[in-house]
């Protein structure tokens, strides 16, 4: 099941550059939260400390804790690739590998993690993480076929079930619509409601609106001006954010007056 998040005066930084600076808050298991906030105030580098994929950036550093069920992720005896592992991550674009079959792009990240698998077990997580991803109806006749030759949505829904293959407990989704139609959009925000019933899942969006229909809280991130770092404003339940803010900042965010 899902596990908690906890950011403990998180400062991110680009060599000198300081990014995010001094981010606390807590997201519950089993919830979506969504980081929502004009371009620039370091909504997706905030999300990439939490499976350490901001640290692949050369010069790119966090101060400050982040625990994952009380476990410090930047503690020196944890290993990045095992908290990649249990912390998955969605991008904003598609990006299934276009070569590789649809099966092996399943698989792609669970075979680094267990090779010695029968094929028969293989096969039942090809299948039940296409199925988690609401992929499976539409593909389980061309699983030999290259993952390139989906729609749009569909290689989203690939990466989804690519991401959930390895049985992580949180999942990472930075713009995963922006790219999408409206009627793809909607398979997945179906699938995220879906979703949270086993994940701990972290949304980047800038649609207001999405940011309405599929979070339980949401977190609000705003920058004073440009070269100033971005600062968590207000962290609510989604319900308080859309309707009764206590900032006025998040009130004129949300109607529209700026951003």
């Amino acid at each position: 099941m899902g596990k908690i998040i906890e950011l403990d005066h998180v400062d991110v930084l680009y060599g000198q550059f300081l990014a995010v600076e001094d981010v606390s808050l807590t997201i519950e298991p089993q919830t979506v939260t969504a980081f929502i906030g004009p371009s620039g105030c370091g909504k997706s580098t905030l999300l990439r400390t939490i499976n350490r994929m901001h640290e692949v950036i050369p010069g790119a550093r966090v101060k400050g804790d982040i625990r994952l069920d009380g476990l410090n992720l930047y503690g020196d005896e944890v290993d990045p690739v095992a908290v990649r592992r249990d912390v998955g991550m969605v991008f904003q674009r598609p990006n299934p590998f276009p070569t590789m079959s649809i099966r092996d792009n399943v698989l792609a990240g669970y075979k680094l993690n267990n090779d010695r698998n029968s094929k028969s077990e293989q096969d039942d997580i090809v299948e039940s993480s296409l199925k988690s991803a609401h992929l499976w109806k539409e593909v389980k006749n061309r699983l030999d076929k290259p993952g390139g030759g989906l729609s749009g949505g569909q290689q989203q829904r690939l990466c989804i079930a690519r991401a959930i293959a390895v049985r992580p407990r949180v999942l990472l989704m930075d713009e995963p619509t922006s790219a999408l139609d409206p009627i793809s959009t909607q398979a997945i925000e179906d699938l995220v409601s879906q979703l949270k019933n086993d994940y701990t899942i972290v949304i980047v969006t800038h649609n207001m609106q999405q940011a309405a229909r599929v979070s339980d809280r949401t977190a609000f991130f705003n920058i004073a001006g440009e070269g100033e770092p971005g600062k968590l404003i207000e962290f609510d339940d989604t319900s308080v954010i859309f309707s009764n803010p206590t900032q006025k900042n998040t009130e004129d965010y949300i109607s529209g007056r700026f951003g």
